[in-house]
């Protein structure tokens, strides 16, 4: 299985008393599906994997399959600060029927190079085949993915994808030029989608792609083809939305505009707070520019 184009990044839909709302997530499968994703990432930053204990990731990965019906492939994410742990999350997503893992590492202390590397190798022969995404972003992440490990890794033969949430698009290149084409790079929220094709990427995991998935795919259909005019027509008035992204938090972004659209998702899980009703304007505004809205 090859993994390309767009990913969402999915919220976690929640109730007040921190239930998983399983109809909000099977509507906004269907809402995904139905506009063309290429493929679904529940518990990624956008999911609030890291203010959800390992049951309630659980479900909400078994939810997101449910789902899919198997329509699109399902890589949910698997995080945490010791090795065996993750081990034990790849295995349940596996048994859950998760067709590929989005492998994140938490750190509370600092790790070195050969433990992370040991981290994600263990993951990758966990998922006993199923393909592996390295999932990196230095803004939050206390021990990250160095050049030099994320090398070696790609030798590792299920680590075929990489997103790096480095929003630094000369570090892509280098990663490009330094794997060989064994591990395939995904560009993030961070990044401009349009500029990462160019240099080679294949697609986008990100949470915006949950609020503007048919622009995102036009996107995606414009620099595949290399209709690098058009692409970048698609990409001006997308990146507003990036800009509001880097200025309130990403899951309070992504909830208040989904509840804009219809979509009972809930609010951020505490002590994060929802967005004020100046900043919801803002995306309002954004998302009708765009036709989202």
């Amino acid at each position: 299985m090859n993994f390309h184009g767009v990913f969402p990044y999915l919220v976690t839909p929640l109730d007040r008393d921190g239930n998983l709302r399983e109809d909000v997530m099977e509507a906004l499968v269907e809402r995904l599906i139905g506009a063309g994703v290429h493929g679904l990432a529940p518990l990624g930053s956008t999911g609030e994997f890291a203010y959800l204990d390992a049951p309630r990731r659980l479900e909400v990965a078994k939810s997101v399959i449910r789902a899919a019906r198997g329509r699109v492939p399902v890589v949910p994410g698997v995080a945490s600060t010791s090795t065996a742990d993750a081990v034990a999350q790849t295995r349940a997503m596996m048994e859950a029927g998760a067709d590929g893992i989005l492998a994140i590492l938490e750190a509370y202390f600092p790790i070195d190079d050969e433990g992370v590397e040991a981290y994600f190798t263990a993951i990758a022969q966990a998922a006993d085949g199923l393909p592996v995404v390295l999932y990196t972003n230095p803004n939050f992440q206390r021990s990250d993915l160095t050049l030099p490990v994320i090398e070696r890794l790609s030798h590792v033969e299920n680590i075929r994808y990489i997103k790096d949430a480095s929003s630094n698009t000369g570090r892509l290149l280098s990663i490009m030029g330094r794997v060989g084409g064994r591990m395939q790079v995904f560009a993030a929220s961070a990044h401009i989608p349009a500029c990462v094709m160019m240099i080679g990427g294949v697609g986008w995991m990100a949470g915006p792609a949950c609020i503007v998935p048919e622009q995102s795919i036009a996107l995606y259909q414009a620099a595949r083809s290399g209709d690098w005019t058009r692409a970048m027509e698609l990409q001006r008035p997308l990146w507003r939305i990036n800009e509001l992204f880097a200025r309130h938090s990403l899951a309070g972004c992504i909830k208040a505009a989904l509840e804009l659209q219809g979509f009972e998702v809930g609010d951020p899980v505490a002590p994060q707070k929802p967005l004020d009703g100046a900043a919801r304007d803002q995306i309002a505004a954004a998302l009708r520019e765009l036709g989202a809205l």
